[in-house]
């Protein structure tokens, strides 16, 4: 599925949406390895943006986001609108990251029939 066709609006403009699927998602569970705390404590003592933290989360987005992709895809949708992202920490060192949206099908608004 293209990008274009991923919105967080609740409508794709240009397009007509004629027919709804339902809620589509992705999720990860992640954690934290023994190195990857061991550097992010380093960076944080020197303050700044934590990119080993940075690229974990980009990644688990990036995974449940081509999760719910597939899911819409196997449903029949050819886009998505109101997509969310949601991260809850499960555990310590532990977070779930959850993609989430509604599939739908939507035309050109001039092939409308």
């Amino acid at each position: 599925m293209q990008n274009t066709m991923v919105t967080t609006a609740l409508e794709l403009p240009g397009y007509t949406i004629v027919k709804n699927i339902g809620p589509v998602r992705g999720i990860t569970v992640r954690s934290r390895s023994i190195v990857g705390n061991f550097f992010g404590a380093l960076q944080s003592l020197f303050g700044g943006n934590i990119t080993i933290y940075t690229q974990l989360c980009e990644q688990a987005r990036s995974e449940t986001y081509q999760l719910m992709c597939k899911h819409a895809q196997q449903s029949g949708a050819n886009a998505i609108i109101a997509m969310r992202y949601d991260a809850t920490e499960l555990m310590a060192g532990l977070t779930e990251v959850l993609c989430y949206g509604t599939a739908v099908v939507v035309v050109p608004n001039d092939q409308r029939t």
